[in-house]
């Protein structure tokens, strides 16, 4: 028994070890800087009624210390709707900041948490025109791989989060708040590594 906790504890060590890389290697560690986010583009049509919808939304983030990376967010979202009579369109404008939290910055595989605040703008012309603007504040936990020196693939999916919304001329505020676990919340994406 004795040599089988023995080989395990070694084994673990081991791995440990390995995963220890130097950021020659792949990984991240204080000033580095990276970029990543989405660009999107969609289409959907049932009879007459047709959506286009198109995103476009970069991040970029500087480690401020070995584990900390804080960065800034901008985004555009637009949908182009065609109900066979009239077109309409719906944009969201989003800008916002974030910080994370790397356990193991310097090697290939890390976990991450990260803290983001947004505001956004809003002008929508379907189901009715609507202008207005708000802002949230989401808790998402997430892994990153280094596949070689400057590119990492990233998963991060949403648990908790805070939205609040008002329209322009007095109308009623919406607030929403998300906690859980939903597979369609799931982002995957590519970091650069400068």
């Amino acid at each position: 028994m004795k040599k089988v906790i023995l080989s395990v504890a070694a084994i673990f060590a081991f791995g440990f070890a390995n995963a220890q890389e130097t950021p020659s290697e792949g990984g991240f560690t204080k000033g580095d800087v990276f970029i990543l986010g989405a660009v999107g583009f969609g289409s959907e049509k049932t009879g007459d009624f047709k959506t286009n919808d198109f995103i476009i939304a970069p991040k970029a983030g500087y480690f401020v210390t070995n584990n900390i990376a804080v960065g800034l967010a901008v985004g555009f979202e637009s949908s182009k709707v065609d109900n066979g009579i009239a077109d309409a369109k719906n944009n969201t404008f989003t800008v916002g900041a974030f910080g994370r939290y790397y356990f193991t910055p310097a090697s290939k595989f890390s976990i991450f948490g990260e803290l983001g605040v947004n505001y956004n703008s809003y002008d929508n012309e379907f189901p009715a025109d609507s202008k207005g603007d708000g802002f949230g504040v989401a808790v998402a936990p997430g892994v990153s791989y280094f596949i070689s020196k400057n590119f990492a693939l990233e998963a991060s999916f949403g648990i908790l989060g805070f939205d609040t919304t008002k329209p322009d001329g007095g109308g009623e505020k919406t607030n929403s708040f998300d906690f859980g676990l939903d597979t369609r919340d799931i982002r995957l994406g590519l970091v650069y590594k400068f």
